[in-house]
């Protein structure tokens, strides 16, 4: 045998390692095909292709291995298992800035799956060495290994802190300074990342002065960059009144402001957020907001946005609203109510409905004033509903009831309180009656409108257990009019009850789909039958109402056409 074809023998085995990876690469990239590459045994297969003495086969067995560990944490997995890891590390130091990037791919891929495979990434030692992949001078290679730290810093905060002991956070901000927008980008993520967990990471990554340089990109045309700008203040202002001061101090604001109209949805997203985190802490810095304009600019970002987007927003107006009076009326002032009040009908989820409850309530706590800004939107029936509603969850129906009782314990708007009667279950009811309590026995105007609109007929007719608070709060109302007309209204109250018990007996007698109705449903139907058809209802027997609600269930025949067939 030649030379010649020795030397063929080795090229034709150095072409078929590399048509192997490349094809393999190639497939990884496809999620239908990962499971038949893992069945195969790729990830052993590719190991020992790492160490190829060609540096475009190790390059590309690190990029494919990368694609595999990304798609799932089995592969992930498996690729910690093989004992992958150490041998990239050591190779992180050895190899050029095409090895080196994809080897950060990798450890990135691994440690995003959880905290235990982001461990062990730690536990090879791969900090050090991404830490250094910082100072090269490739823009890429930053890139790379700043991404792999926001990965394992993302977890939690003892992931965190090894990332911060490594000594990665000056070395970020100085990349958070590089000209090329995508090491940025990802710079500014990773410090987000890092600063999330507690204050003292945060206050780590401030000592570095990254609040400056990052306050310095708010206006940056790059949406990407902005939004990871946004994120890492945000994250920075959450945890305290100083960190939320020193953010405030850089001068965001009012400039911040005018991203919450970004074409990109999720700028105006972590704008509103940082909004959210600083107006949360003090009265002083909420009125700092208030005073740039900020309240006006989140109600206009309410309108413009759906869905989670908006729930930052919502919830910053609450924030707002709670520390004190004069910014609660900032938020009526600027037609805050009526925008949650949207909110509340537009937005199906239940968190979402949860945090605008959550809001109106802290608006309408303080006064009258607040409560009555509150009611007049008729937001109190909707409130109702979505505590009665078992289709609620259990925060959204404690969030309803809370804000319910705050707002109806300060409102004086009795217009909007007449409908809670009819509707209301026993624990609301004592409020609202209690309000009719305070206000009725020194207002002659609202009791002769509380009689004329019916509000005296419905208190007759709420069923209160004796010496309850709301029994004692029926008899505070009805000591305010002459005994001779509460008496005449108890009176058909007791009359509408005994046709109930008749329509409830015959329901249930005859099989009907009418028993049902609850006994205070019933009440509602005789009620409405004598809203809308009152000659015909009034004065007729018990008895005879039944029937005439049994033809029209039947026959869906108007009321009128009911009476006549059952007159035949």
């Amino acid at each position: 045998m030649t030379q010649r074809q020795v030397l063929q023998a080795f090229e034709q085995y150095q072409r078929s390692r590399t048509q192997f990876v490349q094809t393999v690469a190639e497939l990884a990239t496809r999620p239908q095909n990962i499971e038949t590459l893992q069945h195969a045994g790729v990830v052993s297969l590719l190991r020992p292709l790492l160490l190829d003495g060609v540096p475009t086969i190790q390059q590309t067995a690190a990029l494919a291995l990368g694609r595999l560990a990304n798609h799932s944490d089995d592969l992930a997995e498996a690729v910690v298992k093989g004992g992958i890891l150490p041998q990239l590390v050591y190779s992180l130091a050895e190899q050029n800035r095409f090895y080196k990037k994809a080897a950060a791919f990798v450890l990135r891929a691994v440690a995003k799956h959880s905290p235990e495979l982001a461990q062990a990434v730690v536990d090879c030692g791969a900090l050090d060495a991404l830490v250094l992949c910082l100072e090269e001078f490739d823009p890429g290679v930053k890139e790379a290994a700043a991404w792999a730290l926001g990965y394992i810093a993302r977890h939690n905060a003892e992931l965190s802190l090894s990332v911060v002991e490594a000594g990665a956070v000056p070395l970020l901000v100085l990349c958070v300074q590089e000209p090329e927008i995508a090491v940025r980008r990802i710079a500014a993520s990773s410090l987000s990342d890092i600063s999330k967990h507690s204050p003292e990471l945060a206050q780590t990554v401030v000592d570095t002065g990254a609040i400056a340089y990052l306050a310095q990109m708010i206006l940056n045309p790059d949406a990407k960059l902005k939004r990871q700008v946004f994120s890492a203040l945000s994250q920075i202002s959450k945890h305290s009144v100083d960190l939320a001061e020193m953010v405030v101090e850089a001068e965001v604001f009012p400039a911040a402001l005018a991203c919450l109209k970004d074409p990109d949805e999720y700028v105006r997203k972590n704008v509103a957020t940082l909004m959210r985190e600083i107006a949360k802490h003090t009265p002083e810095l909420s009125q700092m907001v208030v005073n740039c304009g900020g309240v006006a600019a989140v109600i206009d970002y309410l309108g413009d946005s759906r869905a989670n987007v908006r729930l930052p927003g919502i919830m910053m107006l609450g924030y707002v609203a709670a520390h004190r009076e004069n910014l609660a009326m900032a938020v009526i002032v600027s037609r805050g109510v009526s925008q949650l009040a949207i909110c509340l009908v537009e937005e199906p989820e239940d968190h979402i409905k949860a945090a605008t409850v959550w809001a109106f309530g802290q608006i309408g706590r303080h006064t009258p004033e607040h409560a009555r800004a509150v009611a007049s939107a008729n937001v109190l029936p909707k409130l109702l509903d979505l505590y009665m509603d078992p289709g609620s969850s259990e925060d959204l129906q404690a969030k309803s009831k809370r804000a319910l009782k705050g707002i109806l314990q300060k409102c004086t708007h009795l217009p909007a309180l007449e409908p809670l009667l009819c509707d209301a279950p026993s624990n609301i009811l004592k409020h609202v009656a209690c309000q009719f309590s305070k206000i009725l026995p020194h207002d002659s105007q609202a009791r002769r409108l509380f009689v004329t609109s019916g509000g005296l007929k419905k208190v007759q007719e709420i069923e209160a257990e004796a010496g309850s608070a709301l029994q004692e709060h029926i008899n505070s109302i009805n000591n305010c009019f002459p005994a001779e007309i509460v008496r005449r209204l108890r009176a058909r109250s007791d009359g509408v009850s005994a046709a109930v018990s008749v329509l409830q007996r015959h329901t249930a007698a005859w099989h009907h789909p009418l028993q049902l109705l609850h006994a205070s449903d019933l009440r509602g139907c005789l009620q409405r039958l004598r809203l809308f058809h009152g000659p015909l209802v009034v004065g007729r027997s018990p008895d005879t109402l039944f029937i005439y609600i049994y033809i029209y269930s039947i026959y869906q025949t108007p009321l009128s056409s009911s009476r006549a067939t059952y007159d035949q």
